[in-house]
């Protein structure tokens, strides 16, 4: 599992706590993700797709949603992993 599918599990599940299963199905609209087995909590992020990319797309799908509660809530669930990523590797939705 690469560190890019790890940020959009923990997004989806802090997101999934505040707006229960549409969190999933939101995840599954965002374009090179894709949601595996929402149940198990498992996601994809397509080859050929650029992972921080499809972070900030995730990202921006729930900021559209609920603002920029939508967001924060999104930087706070991954704060833990994006502090052992080099800074070039942090989606800029998550800086």
């Amino acid at each position: 599992m690469t560190i890019y599918e790890q940020l959009a599990i923990k997004i989806i599940k802090e997101q999934e706590l505040l707006m229960g299963p549409v969190a999933w199905d939101q995840a599954g609209k965002v374009r090179g993700l894709r949601v595996i087995d929402s149940k198990m909590g498992l996601v994809s992020i397509e080859e050929d797709n650029d992972g921080s990319l499809v972070i900030n797309n995730l990202v921006d799908r729930f900021g559209n949603l609920f603002g920029r509660a939508g967001r924060e809530v999104c930087k706070e669930a991954v704060s833990a992993l994006v502090a052992d990523l080099q800074p070039t590797q942090v989606p800029v939705s998550l800086k």
